[in-house]
Formats: structure tokens, sequence, C-alpha cells
């Protein structure tokens, strides 16, 4: 049994709830944009697709510093939020769980546009011609049948978010308790005399939570299948 300090649980904890709030804000909108890319041809198409997938590959430390100049107190979005909203993003947790929902979109979007393509558009034409309207029919029948895509989706954007750093320190900076998140604990503990054990312990955790995550979604996923196949 790992002896884990009060700083390292606050890290772990703090990760943790980053990680699920960037995954749940983010999933309408990677469920809406992935359904828009898969069904919808329009201008634009290939620059929407593009604008998805630049945080893979742009260095997580430009992601961080562009979030910093939009979103931070001076910033163009920043500065409205914070005075018309009384809203902060910049060097709080909120901004933590910001950076990683939007590191962790791309990888939210690509397995469910992918399941959505893979689903025969005339079943969802079969509902429409039954009476039900274009929004019922994506409740049930495309969602439904995406359900793996989808919780793959999750899955990957979870495991971003709890694993992710450049985008986050620039942006929000290495504060304890308020935005040290694991990955930024243990890159602190291997800078520091003697952190080499509280580093090691918070690397044995992250492994275990990833682990656990993706054994999940398989088993998810396996159960979705059977459910549609009737097995």
């Amino acid at each position: 049994m790992l002896d884990l300090t009060p700083e390292e649980w606050t890290a772990i904890h703090l990760s943790l709830r980053i990680a699920v709030v960037a995954t749940a804000v983010a999933l309408p909108f990677g469920i809406a944009t992935a359904w828009l890319l898969a069904r919808k041809s329009f201008w634009g198409k290939t620059l929407l697709d593009a604008l998805v997938h630049m945080p893979l590959v742009l260095p997580p430390v430009v992601t961080g510093y562009l979030l910093l100049i939009s979103f931070g107190r001076r910033g163009p979005i920043g500065a409205f939020l914070a005075d018309q909203l009384g809203v902060v993003f910049a060097f709080r947790w909120t901004g933590a769980a910001l950076a990683c929902g939007i590191m962790g979109f791309p990888l939210m979007v690509r397995p469910i546009r992918l399941a959505i393509e893979a689903i025969d558009a005339r079943l969802e034409d079969a509902a429409a011609t039954l009476g039900a309207n274009r929004f019922w029919v994506f409740l049930t029948v495309t969602l439904p049948l995406a359900l793996p895509g989808l919780v793959a989706g999750i899955v990957l954007c979870f495991a971003k978010a709890l694993g992710e750093f450049g985008a986050t320190i620039t942006f929000v900076a290495n504060i304890p308790g308020e935005t040290r998140t694991i990955s930024s604990a243990i890159y602190t503990f291997t800078q520091t005399p003697d952190g080499d054990a509280a580093a090691l312990r918070l690397v044995v955790v992250a492994i275990a939570i990833s682990l656990v995550a993706l054994i999940a979604a398989e088993w998810l996923a396996r159960r979705a299948g059977m459910r549609f196949h009737g097995e």
C-alpha cells in the first residue's frame, strides 16, 4: 500500500477533478462536432477538421500560451469574463480544466466521428419515416449505435486530461492545491532533492488510474456491442 502524503493526495484529487470536468464539458461539443463532420458537407469543413485536430500537432506550450493571451485577465475573452461575469480561468483549476479539455478534444472527436460514419444512414432514414424528428433520431438511433466510439472518445479525452502537462503549466502555472496536478507534481518532485520517492509513488498512481480507465472502457464497449447485437 502506497503511503501517500497529503500533498500527493491533493494532486491526485485535483487531477481527477480536472479530468472529469474537462471530459464532461467537452463531451456535448465533441458529439456535436463529430456528427457535423460525419454527416454534413459544407464550405469550410476541411478547415474545421484541421482546427479540431490542431492541438495534436501544436506544441502543448503553444496551446497554453494562446489560452493565456486569450483567457488571461488582460486577454480579450478573459477580461470580458472577469469583468462581466466574474469568471477567471488563468491560474485557476478551472483554467486547467479548460486547457485539458482543449488538448483532449480531438482525441474525443475522432472515434465518435468514425463510429457515426460507420452507421448505415438508412437506419436513421427509416426512423425518420416513422415520424421521429432529427433530434429524436439522433438520440434513439445514432447515439446508441455509436456508443463504442463514444466510450472510446470519453476515455481518450479523460486520459489526455489526466496526463496533460505543457498546456496547463503554461496557462495556469504550478500552484500547490490549485493547479498542481499529478503531472506537474511529478515534475516538481524530480527537480527537488530526495523527491524521487514521491515522484515514483505518483507515477504508480497514474499508471493504476489509467489501467482502470482502459479496462472499464473495454468492458463498457463490449457490453454495448453485446446489447446491440442481441447477444
